[in-house]
Order: C-alpha cells, then sequence, then structure tokens
C-alpha cells in the first residue's frame, strides 16, 4: 500500500530526517514509535504532503506521490488525523465531520456519517454540540472520525493518544483496532503509547535521530524492555 525510499525532508534549513525507509502492509496497522524529536510526525506530514520531500520515494498503490497536494491525496483514499485533537471548536461536531466530507456526494456522505454514527455512538449523541466543549477524548474521536468519513484507504495517524487519561487511551486503541479489522484500512500510526500500540499493530518502527533505528514484529519487542529503552534515549 504504501513505500517510503530513501526519504529526505526537513524544516527550513534543519534537516529532520536522513534516508529512511518504510513500508505499510495493505489492510494492516503499522506504528513508528521514537523519542520526542526523532522526526516521527515529520514523517507523515511529509507523506501526507504537509512539508515537501527533499529527497527520496513515497509510493502509494504503485503510484509516485512525494510532494503531491494534501487535496490530490485525500481524493486519492489518504486520510490523515492530526496531532492534538484538532477540530474546529466554534463549529458542532456534525459541522466538523460535514467539512471533512465536503468532496462527497450528498447521498454518499450520508452514508458515511451513518458508518461514524456506528463506530462512534458517543459522538452522535454530541453531534448539536460545539467541539469546543467536547472533553479531549471526545474531540480525538471526532478528528478520527472526520479522517474517516471519505472511507480513507491509507490512514495516517499522529500520536491519537497525545493528552488522553490511560483509561481512553486504551478506548481509542481499542478502536482504531476496530477500524483496521472492519473497514480493512490501512492505518499508519505514530505513537508514543509504546505498550498500547504494540498490542494493536502488525510491524513496527523506531525513529531515532532521523534514521530508522528498528524494524520488526511487534512480539520482539513487547517483553524486551531493554531493546525499547535503547530506542527511547
Amino acid at each position: 500500500m504504501l513505500t517510503v525510499e530513501n526519504l529526505e525532508t526537513g524544516y527550513g534549513k534543519k534537516q529532520v530526517l536522513f534516508g529512511i525507509d518504510l513500508k505499510a502492509a495493505k489492510g494492516k496497522v503499522t506504528a513508528i514509535i521514537g523519542p520526542n524529536g526523532s522526526g516521527k510526525s515529520t514523517a507523515l506530514k511529509s507523506i501526507f504532503g504537509l512539508i515537501p520531500v527533499w529527497n527520496g520515494k513515497v509510493i502509494y498503490n504503485n503510484e509516485h506521490i512525494a510532494n503531491r497536494t494534501t487535496r490530490a491525496n485525500v481524493k486519492d483514499g489518504i486520510g490523515f488525523v492530526p496531532q492534538g485533537n484538532r477540530v474546529f471548536d466554534q463549529m458542532t461536531a456534525l459541522e466538523n465531520l460535514e467539512i471533512g466530507g465536503l468532496q462527497l456526494p450528498k447521498k454518499t456522505f450520508q452514508a458515511e456519517l451513518k458508518k461514524i454514527w456506528e463506530f462512534f455512538p458517543e459522538l452522535e449523541k454530541r453531534k448539536k454540540q460545539n467541539s469546543g466543549k467536547l472533553s479531549g477524548g471526545e474531540k480525538q474521536i471526532l478528528a478520527l472520525g472526520r479522517a474517516l468519513i471519505v472511507s480513507p484507504k491509507l490512514l495516517l495517524m499522529d500520536e491519537p493518544s497525545l493528552g488522553l487519561s490511560p483509561k481512553l487511551v486504551k478506548y481509542m486503541m481499542r478502536h482504531i483496532q476496530k477500524i483496521n479489522r472492519k473497514s480493512g484500512a490501512t492505518i499508519l500510526i505514530v505513537e508514543q503509547k509504546v505498550r498500547e500500540v504494540l498490542e494493536i499493530c502488525h510491524h513496527i518502527y523506531s525513529i531515532k535521530l532521523g534514521k530508522i533505528a528498528y524494524s520488526g514484529t511487534p512480539e520482539a519487542l513487547i517483553n524486551d524492555k531493554e531493546r525499547l529503552k535503547d530506542l527511547f534515549l
């Protein structure tokens, strides 16, 4: 579904990623972990087109998409859930979802909206409530729903657990796993809650100092405390 080869990028003159290679297999959950500032979120942003790719390849469904616009990526089935519960606070939950589905025909949007309510019944109860009054967990669910409204084939998620309580982190992870199983969407997730993401992913990468420090199965890491510690230092 997604192949990244020798990816280099950064901000201004500051290089952040130094030739990373990674893959997200079709229908699977792939996780990226690593210390703060290692380049995890930068990798997602460059894949989605939010920052330019300086060098390397981004291949999605056998098509080269490096430096393609975010609009084109969304239209082609790539969804993005940004870090930090980012929703439009002055709009209702329903209006946020409508913005996510602006490009959809009305009938298609209504069908997709029904799926969102089925995935997140608690969100439907708050559909007319201003998003600014939702809890942090509810905002994160709304941001996820907004990305899902277009039924993405590839879903990029940037630290969906950020700011959530341990109970809500587990709730969020269960929903990500449920989305993967029910919709078949390929998911590439950046996450700091390592133990929790190891339980739901099929393959895991670690980025350290802008380079891939580990690539393998979650089973190989889940009981290796020393290796996990090393990947975060």
